[in-house]
């Protein structure tokens, strides 16, 4: 087989075991690999209503047809489970250079099954498997334990795990690989962490074969050199993820105080040019990235002076920045370290802690809730203090350890109303009151409150030859119109396949998907046609979808939180808008072929995309 290997490693933690599992070739091509491959064997082998922290449910680690191909930025791998902050389909993925380690082990995935008596890790090298005792790596944070293995098994050893977040089982721990690379949400540390399972250390010198090669490499050539003539690359050299922060600003739509205004008077102080200015040390690169967005960074004043690590990215600065009113770069990036060497969610931790200073702003939190903490918007030292309770779920970190939406499930009192999540999973920093599109998106996602399933923020970034779109620039970002809808289910469709082939979202915004299609021809000697490609990735959309209705999901869950359809923003350029999601809801479900009443896709639509088991299943 050309791409992948064709086996999948199975490790079952109930009795130290392994086995290697052939995958017929028409599989990886109905599915692309991945987060598409995963998202299969999670249908059928997680049972409905299996507890998410519980012995039934899987973690599927899959990389894709095109992780290790030397295309732009072609490292990443997928990590696919039922998640326990959402109690649906969970999928994060991650980069750097561990995906591409992982695969030239020899193996193109790893299903982790059942629950270890004791802490263990795995050890794969060249189809060498081997299961060791973590005992006395339990309770270690990312670098520790990252530092540990490589002295047990090898420094030339990749590592991938979990910190005292997983271990704790916070609802939104991540999965750390590279140190500073995370699959960060929808809480796989914490499945990981039930399971008493701590590291994966992989290397190995089984590169996959490419089946056209020469025509591969000038492909790609020409790829490296349309990248390195466009301004996309210098704007996220030059200023990482955080440039966005400005272009999202100039709308009116960077969320403020937990999502009470889209404007934050402090944010020259924490954008893109701060970070350069202030605490950058050198670019940091993920395999085959021609790029180089990730802040290698110090911090060099202040009470945190002398600490380093990766990041902060934009959404990082976004939910510790503006959610908490924080206008304190060093302390914003300090609680970002933090997150990476406990192993937990930037994205939820901030936007959780940005929760709780607002349900004490208003009362339904208490000193003696806090333990005398004094939870204030603006409080630089006090998001650093709570990142170190959450992960050690200790004192009013336990609480907030449970995420937003159990939060405000159990204090209750109105706060349900700015509880910022879709289906139990944060939202990230970007107000989609400003961008009507936004809000559909989020509100569909499969995963819950998430940006990157369907990248929608307007002209700035819809104008790039981003995948399949021809009539793609949205007229009016503050007006919603059905007529725009095909733009949100197209880019859900086709920012899919990314996840399936292992390749940086990003990639989509400056390479046609056309380019795509080639280079997946090229390297797996499949005959994709463009549209073909296109249902590929329409396919795992749907198959997610279905995973999500079997666990109970229904159409009213496609929704947002109140504040964002009812409480207009009060200043900016966004003032006055609130989102209008119903007229955008009919228009997504007639396109998708969704059942309007249950939210389930219909069982034609699955009969079309070749799911006719799961049409079977979900309409029985």
């Amino acid at each position: 087989m050309s791409g992948c290997h064709g086996k999948i490693l199975r490790v079952d933690l109930n009795n130290s075991s392994t086995t290697v599992e052939e995958v017929p070739e028409s599989k990886y091509k109905q599915y692309l690999g991945g987060a598409g491959l995963a998202t299969r064997y999670l249908w059928d082998e997680v049972p409905q209503g299996a507890d998410p922290l519980g012995k039934e449910n899987k973690l599927i680690f899959m990389t894709g047809s095109l992780t290790g191909a030397l295309a732009p930025s072609t490292g990443r791998f997928s990590v696919v489970a039922k998640s326990p902050q959402t109690g649906i389909w969970g999928q994060a993925n991650s980069g750097g250079r561990w995906g591409v380690d992982f695969k030239n082990s020899g193996y193109d995935g790893l299903i982790l099954e059942g629950i270890s008596p004791k802490p263990v890790y795995l050890v794969i090298d060249d189809n060498r498997v081997e299961l060791r005792d973590a005992s006395h790596l339990w309770g270690m944070n990312v670098p520790e334990t990252t530092a540990a293995v490589k002295e047990e098994v090898g420094k030339k050893y990749n590592v991938a795990c979990i910190g005292p977040g997983g271990e704790n089982l916070v609802r939104y721990a991540s999965i750390m690989n590279d140190l500073g690379r995370t699959a960060g949400r929808c809480g796989l540390g914490a499945v990981m962490g039930s399971k008493k399972f701590k590291a994966i250390a992989a290397r190995g010198n089984s590169r996959i074969q490419i089946r056209q090669p020469e025509e591969f490499k000038t492909h790609s050539k020409k790829l490296y050199e349309l990248i390195d003539d466009s301004m996309f690359k210098m704007s996220l050299q030059s200023f990482g993820t955080n440039v966005v922060l400005d272009l999202v600003s100039i709308r009116g739509g960077f969320p403020t105080r937990n999502w009470q205004s889209g404007v934050f008077e402090e944010s020259d102080y924490i954008n893109g040019p701060a970070i350069s200015d202030n605490i950058l040390n050198k670019n940091v690169t993920c395999f085959a990235c021609p790029i180089e967005c990730g802040r290698g960074t110090e911090i060099k004043k202040g009470k945190y002076a002398g600490q380093k690590g990766e990041g902060p990215e934009y959404e990082t600065v976004g939910t510790f920045g503006g959610m908490c009113a924080v206008g304190n770069l060093e302390a914003i990036t300090m609680a970002g370290y933090l997150c990476n060497d406990y192993g937990i969610d930037t994205i939820s931790a901030g936007s959780t802690i940005a929760f709780a200073m607002e349900c004490y702003e208003k009362g339904i939190l208490s000193g003696k809730d806090t333990g005398g903490m004094d939870l204030r918007f603006g409080d630089a030292d006090l998001i650093v203090d709570l990142v170190h309770l959450i992960a050690r779920r200790e004192g009013i970190g336990d609480l907030l350890a449970e995420g937003t939406k159990r939060m405000s499930e159990k204090l209750g009192r109105g706060s349900e109303d700015f509880a910022m999540h879709v289906k139990g999973l944060e939202l990230p920093a970007y107000d989609s009151r400003a961008v009507q599109l936004t809000g559909l998106t989020y509100a569909t996602a499969n995963r819950g409150g998430d940006h990157i399933t369907a990248y929608v923020q307007g002209p700035t970034f819809i104008d790039a030859p981003l995948l399949i779109i021809d009539e793609s620039e949205i007229k009016d970002p503050f007006a919603a119109d059905p007529g725009e809808v095909q733009i949100a289910t197209d880019l859900e469709d086709m920012l899919t396949t990314f996840d399936c082939i292992g390749a940086c979202k990003f990639m989509g915004l400056c390479i046609s998907a056309g380019d795509w299609v080639e280079l997946v021809n090229r390297a797996t000697g499949w005959d994709y046609s463009l549209d073909g490609y296109k249902q590929a990735g329409e396919r795992v959309y749907n198959l997610a979808r279905a995973f999500c209705n079997r666990e109970g999901l229904r159409a009213e869950d496609d929704t947002l939180p109140k504040r964002l359809l009812e409480e207009p923003l009060p200043e900016g350029p966004a003032e006055g808008h609130v989102n209008e999601l119903p007229s955008l809801l009919e228009r997504y479900y007639k396109l998708r072929g969704w059942d309007e009443q249950s939210g389930k896709p219909t069982a034609a639509k699955l009969k079309e995309l070749d799911l006719e088991d799961v049409a079977k299943e979900l309409w029985s």
